[in-house]
């Protein structure tokens, strides 16, 4: 018997949260498949049908769309799940995702995900950008350029 996160009745992870006890959370979170986000920023994609959602949203409103393939069991993923959140709190013209790789493996395997975690960066349905690994300094400096890069198109 583990300890379980204190701080979010709807975790249930052994030991801390990485995501809701790293004292990084400054708004409620709340538990999707035993994952904490920040609700309304990051959007847990399960289904082909929220992707399209998803991608459509993004096209038609003219963002850039983050995507995160992670896995549940996936240590670096975890690692920087914080740093994602944070990220998709300061660049609100993109809309971030993150997309469960043993739950879409087709598909993560039709985006070329050979490890997690991968972030993928698209504008209108097309990869901008690509970082494979848990590299926290890397994907925000990655993420800044391409908020640089949409910022000097508009």
């Amino acid at each position: 018997m583990g300890n379980h996160c204190t701080r979010i009745p709807c975790c249930r992870k052994v030991c801390s949260c990485i995501c809701c006890c790293s004292g990084r959370n400054k708004t409620q979170a709340w538990s999707q498949k035993g994952s904490c986000f920040i609700k309304g920023k990051v959007h847990p994609v399960s289904r082909m049908e929220k992707w399209e959602e998803k991608i459509t949203e993004a096209n038609r409103q003219g963002k850039i769309l983050v995507v995160n393939f992670k896995a549940s069991w996936c240590l670096p993923c975890k690692k920087i799940a914080p740093i994602y959140q944070e990220l998709a709190s300061t660049y609100t013209s993109m809309i971030f995702v993150t997309i469960d790789v043993e739950e879409l493996a087709e598909f993560s395997h039709e985006w070329n995900v050979d490890a997690t975690p991968t972030v993928v960066f698209l504008k209108d349905g097309r990869q901008m950008d690509k970082l494979v690994g848990g590299d926290a300094a890397e994907l925000q400096k990655k993420t800044a350029a391409v908020a640089a890069l949409l910022l000097r198109q508009s």
